[in-house]
């Protein structure tokens, strides 16, 4: 029992900082052109009447012809313009007339980042 516990122990940190497996490019078959990035200060309250700030990122990009406002849970950096591979991870439409999608862009260096769409103009 000792013996499978410290095995159990020496194989933790190799677990924890095991690699990734690298994002295959052939996946990454939608084209997103990013035709703007900012990044937005938004002010949250919280109890006891102070307020959190957080930079958040907004990318203004065209996928399919569609103009979209895409934007990933956290960010600290701005996104260059340009064009970049994606793919859909997630699509959910319960009706006709609204919809949740979930965008992964695949960056030059092979990191992955996903952004859900907030925003569609025509």
């Amino acid at each position: 029992m000792k013996n499978v516990l410290l095995v159990f122990l020496l194989l933790i940190p190799t677990l924890v900082f095991a690699e990734k497996a690298k994002p295959n490019p052939a996946d990454y078959t939608v084209a997103v052109h990013v035709q703007s990035s900012r990044l937005v200060l938004f002010c949250g309250d919280v109890t006891g009447g102070s307020s959190v700030c957080t930079w958040e990122q907004h990318l203004n990009v065209i996928i399919d012809g569609k103009k979209l406002e895409i934007q990933p849970a956290m960010a600290k950096n701005l996104l260059r313009v340009g064009d970049y591979k994606a793919k859909i991870v997630k699509d959910d439409t319960p009706n006709a007339y609204e919809y949740q999608r979930v965008y992964e862009l695949l960056f030059p260096d092979g990191q992955t980042r996903q952004y859900s769409v907030v925003g569609e103009e025509e």
